[in-house]
């Protein structure tokens, strides 16, 4: 099969690799990590596909010389991961661990002999199990407490990491894991969620002072970000996607870039006095280096209809009683996810992020790929051609934001090696780099040297 060349893209322009600690890292009894709020999720009989859990993963920690030698070998300028809480201050509070410290100091410090800028994220959604005991992002506290770890991590790791995120997919972790029951901590609170996304987006601001105190030289925030339709020219419908997006897109986003809730209504659902949410905005909206945009596919919404089925739509189900029910989008092609394959979509929310904010800091696409169920033939190789076209078009979708002027400076492909997919366990494959999971032997498939050769094109 023949791709068209990689786009034009600007000067500078930075592409990269991505994972998260608790997806990759393994070794979650060593070292003296504590317990996350997944640990104990995928300890729950039926929670996770086929009982897989994250115990061993990909065994990244033990392999860590391995796994930077293949991302190295990419060429790629910038790799972002994340830290794991748990391994740094195992009780979310108090003693930090040193040996946790000291397998992120051979991190950073790999990567820099490497040649590769490290681009931690300090929080992928594995808070500490005793911080969840006491509240986790329903207590105010919470907020509090990560501002306290990011200051242990940019204490120690701040001489070498100039680039820093603070959080990744609020809106995904307090949707799927608050409001529903299909993450950890499984709390199912519907919109009583809501004062969690208010302390993520708390602890955001508390993290982004604490990390320029420390030396940070860019702070960022990573937000999954996909526009959302009605399903017609319905004012039902109409209202009800707006509603929908207000609540996974803006209620994320305009807190930082604007300083205020895109509605009343989710403002009014916040447990704090209009003088303390003033202070508590004027926080998160403190001025970003950059913002990281994740995207995956669009979404289609209307008003719910009564005896419809709106079940298996979307990867977690929408419960009755909401305003607001998705519709198949229509895609042509979907990846083994089941999610749709739009790279003009891409396009089109990085244009509405450009319009919606005229202070929208440069932007970096910090995740993007798709999971297909890639074996290794008999060949020995892994002959991925739908990912190496599926990266292609939405660099090409990027490319075409920069042309309509959106300042976009990155582009980091998710993900550098199949991992444990959260509640999809070990089902779905999105890396560039394929992992047996009994023997752990990793095979660089086809996308990876396709990746390779764009990474070189752009020097």
């Amino acid at each position: 099969m023949t791709y068209p060349a990689p786009p034009t893209l600007p000067a500078g322009f930075r592409l990269g690799v991505a994972t998260a600690a608790y997806q990759i890292e393994g070794a979650t009894n060593a070292d003296g990590r504590g317990s996350s709020i997944w640990d104990t999720f995928a300890q729950r009989p039926g929670v996770i596909k086929n009982g897989d859990t994250a115990d061993i993963a990909i065994d990244h920690y033990h392999r860590l010389d391995e796994d930077l030698d293949h991302i190295a070998a990419l060429g790629v300028s910038d790799y972002r991961f994340s830290l794991a809480w748990p391994r740094i201050v195992p009780g979310g509070l108090g003693e930090r661990n040193s040996a946790g410290l000291a397998f992120y100091d051979r991190m950073v410090d790999g990567l820099l002999e490497r040649g590769i800028r490290p681009v931690p994220t300090l929080y992928h959604w594995d808070l500490p199990q005793p911080l969840q005991d006491a509240g986790g992002w329903m207590s105010r506290e919470t907020a509090y407490a990560f501002a306290e770890y990011a200051d242990v991590a940019v204490t120690h790791l701040g001489d070498r990491v100039k680039d820093w995120s603070t959080m990744n997919e609020m809106s995904v972790h307090t949707l799927y894991g608050y409001a529903l029951t299909d993450h950890a901590p499984a709390l199912g609170l519907g919109l009583g969620a809501l004062p969690a996304a208010h302390h993520l987006l708390l602890g955001h601001g508390l993290a982004v002072q604490v990390l320029r105190a420390g030396g940070a030289e860019r702070v960022g925030v990573v937000n999954q970000h996909f526009p959302v339709e009605p399903a017609s020219d319905a004012p039902s419908d109409i209202e009800a996607a707006m509603m929908f997006s207000a609540l996974t897109n803006w209620t994320f986003s305009d807190p930082i870039l604007r300083g205020e809730y895109p509605s009343e209504q989710i403002r009014a659902a916040l447990p704090v006095s209009d003088v303390q949410l003033a202070e508590d905005l004027a926080l998160i909206s403190a001025p970003l280096d950059f913002y990281g945009v994740n995207y995956y596919e669009p979404t289609r919404i209307e008003a719910p209809k009564a005896g419809k089925d709106y079940n298996g739509i979307l990867e977690v189900d929408i419960p009755e009683g909401l305003p607001f029910s998705p519709v198949s989008y229509g895609a042509d092609d979907h990846t083994d996810f089941g999610w749709s394959i739009v790279p003009e979509a891409l396009t089109a929310i990085l244009l509405e992020l450009h319009a919606r904010y005229p202070s929208l800091p440069p932007v970096v696409i910090t995740e993007n790929g798709a999971s297909f169920h890639d074996v290794v033939d008999a060949d020995g190789a892994v002959h991925d051609a739908r990912r190496i076209a599926f990266v292609n078009a939405h660099l090409i979708a990027v490319a075409a934001a920069v042309e309509a002027g959106v300042d976009v400076r990155g582009y980091y492909c998710w993900s550098a090696f199949d991992n444990f997919e959260w509640a999809a366990g070990y089902t779905e494959r999105f890396g560039l780099v394929h992992v047996d999971y009994d023997t752990l032997v990793r095979t660089r498939k086809d996308s990876w040297f396709w990746y390779r050769d764009v990474v070189a094109s752009l020097l």
